[in-house]
């Protein structure tokens, strides 16, 4: 720690990017293309600091670089710092490590950028946790670091998506294998633990190629600083592979000393671990995740991330048939109260917002507004599967089968991605394709409910009645608190002829409904097959009146087709093709005129 800083006029030819600053290699500091007028002192400080990005850097060693002095004049250098913190304004960049020194952590571009092929491909392990650490908390501090390391602008590294990492993770495959599935050069694992009044991490960086072990560090922090250790970790993830070089560190340092309150913290750990509960799919964990969530946000205002994952829990929930679309409507808007229109960080809530508009409101312009303008998120299994479902509620399933297709490239192993494709080929008419779909969905991804229920429609469908009852039973077992379970079996029920148990179940979903919102749109196709065709109109008029997001799907699924060219399935057709011209009469009246 003691080593010497390289003077600044020593420092190499070399562009620095940190948070919306950048500072190119001729001292010239850019806000966007807005230029800072910054003093030479100050200069020569942030040159200093960003000569060891993410690195703490001693008041002694920014004493020498600056003014060659090894004794520091701590008011001379207060100044100094105050007055670079000045003209960096709302950046706020540059931490005090108590007792330690400064840090800031930036990307260092020796060209002026960096490409995609330039970087390194890596693959984040979920953290195991050792005792008196909850599950969670891995998980949770795993998925932070992936989501920092991805959204970093520009990009730093490669990063495997989430989805596929766990998929095979659970599968218990050795590192190794899982990182060379993933096509990754790196994989990074570690272990959480808990030592009286502190967690320690730590991290062990793999080359993947011969398992050989890259570098390891140790970041220890307060039990109630957990939340900062994500953010120390990209840190030292970010200096490793910029550094230019390899080496073993396995000297523990504490990390981050955090400023934040009581009651930031609290919203933090309350966030982590709803975030943990909601996406194993369960309903009572979905709805306990509710209530953590709307905690959170009474809590921090600030903590944008509970929002997003507030308005993405709400839209999965009324898919699944947990919560009726008018809360769920209402649920997504309280998420995006306060956020002011302009706010990039909004961005984020425009898919949720989107299909709010376009499946409660019927604001089919709005929605692919608010759609078009969040093209540019970076890669997001949850927006995708926001996306893709209003597409296919339009009925344009190219689309969503491109954009499937091109997430696949991302996240391969993907359990929700591979059931989205089989439902978009069998509601675009593609039989052989969506059967061939559904049983790998069942040879490679059974242990997800969604593969399940949506294998059970199409092989039921498609003649294999007795294998869909088995997927149905299964599917059943394990989910017996799922309205869809139910109703998938009571379809596969009938396509075997067994009609008075396919009944009993529809009755039992009748008699829930009188009780709490369940989620019936399903059940048209089962009384389709029971050659019921005014209850199947029933439910679906039901369905149109609730807004209930499988209502446009089912207007196109080949299941309903004895239902065509009924006045009854015209008028609810309607519905759809009005909403359509009239996103098309916007766009017309949007283009330059010829």
């Amino acid at each position: 720690m003691n080593r010497l800083l390289p003077a600044p006029a020593g420092i190499k030819p070399v562009t620095y990017r940190f948070r919306d600053l950048r500072l190119k290699a001729d001292g010239t500091l850019l806000r966007g293309e807005t230029v800072l007028k910054l003093p030479a002192q100050e200069l020569a400080l942030l040159r200093a600091l960003l000569s060891r990005s993410g690195e703490v850097v001693s008041a002694s060693e920014l004493s020498r670089a600056l003014w060659g002095d090894p004794h520091p004049d701590s008011h001379r250098l207060q100044e100094c710092l105050a007055s670079l913190k000045n003209i960096l304004q709302t950046s706020d960049c540059i931490e005090n490590i108590y007792r330690r020194g400064f840090r800031i952590s930036a990307i260092a571009e020796p060209d002026g950028q960096l490409t995609p092929q330039s970087l390194p491909r890596l693959a984040i392990l979920p953290f195991s946790t050792g005792y008196d650490v909850p599950d969670y908390l891995g998980l949770a501090l795993a998925e932070q670091t992936m989501e920092q390391l991805r959204s970093a602008r520009p990009a730093i590294a490669s990063v495997a998506a989430r989805d596929s990492v766990q998929t095979l993770t659970r599968r218990g495959l050795a590192r190794q294998e899982i990182g060379k599935m993933l096509d990754a050069e790196m994989l990074l694992a570690g272990q959480l633990l808990a030592t009286p009044g502190r967690h320690r991490l730590r991290v062990e960086m793999i080359r993947v190629e011969d398992s050989a072990p890259l570098w390891v560090e140790d970041l220890i922090v307060e039990r109630e600083q957990i939340a900062e250790l994500a953010g120390e970790l990209v840190s030292r993830v970010t200096s490793r592979l910029h550094g230019g070089g390899i080496s073993i560190q396995a000297g523990a340092a504490p990390a981050v000393k955090s400023g934040s309150s009581r009651t930031e913290r609290e919203a933090q750990d309350l966030y982590l671990r709803a975030r943990h509960e909601w996406q194993n799919m369960e309903r009572h964990s979905m709805q306990d995740a509710m209530g953590r969530l709307l905690r959170v946000i009474e809590l921090d205002q600030a903590l944008f991330a509970a929002r997003v994952d507030l308005a993405q829990l709400a839209v999965l929930q009324c898919i699944y048939g947990y919560l009726s679309p008018r809360i769920a409507a209402a649920t997504v808007r309280r998420a995006a109260d306060g956020i002011p229109e302009l706010n990039e960080q909004a961005v984020a809530l425009l898919p949720a917002l989107a299909w709010v508009e376009f499946h409660f409101d019927r604001d089919a312009r709005s929605a692919l507004q608010m759609m078009a303008r969040s093209e540019g998120l970076t890669y997001d299994l949850n927006h995708t599967r926001v996306r893709v479902w209003l597409l296919l509620s339009l009925h344009r399933f190219g689309e969503a089968s491109e954009l499937l297709r091109a997430a696949l490239e991302l996240d391969p192993y993907s359990s929700w991605l591979h059931a989205g494709l089989a439902w978009t080929l069998h509601l675009a008419g593609e039989r052989d394709a969506s059967v061939a779909q559904a049983r790998k969905i069942l040879d490679a991804f059974s242990d997800y409910d969604k593969s399940l229920f949506i294998a059970t429609m199409i092989l039921g469908y498609n003649g294999e009645a007795e294998r869909a009852i088995e997927v149905a039973k299964t599917l059943s077992g394990r989910a017996s608190h799922s309205d869809i379970a139910t109703a998938v079996r009571a379809y596969a029920l009938a396509c075997a002829g067994r009609h008075e148990e396919s009944r009993h179940l529809l009755e039992r979903l009748q008699w829930l409904s009188r009780e709490r919102f369940v989620l019936n749109t399903l059940n048209a196709a089962t009384y389709v097959v029971l050659g019921e065709a005014d209850a199947a109109f029933a439910e679906l008029r039901t369905a149109n009146e609730t807004r209930c997001p499988w209502f446009f799907h089912m207007l196109a699924d080949p299941r309903l087709k004895p239902l065509h060219g009924r006045p009854e399935f015209a008028a609810l057709q309607a519905s759809l093709p009005a909403a359509q011209a009239g996103a098309a009469r916007d766009s017309e009246r949007s283009e330059p005129a010829r």
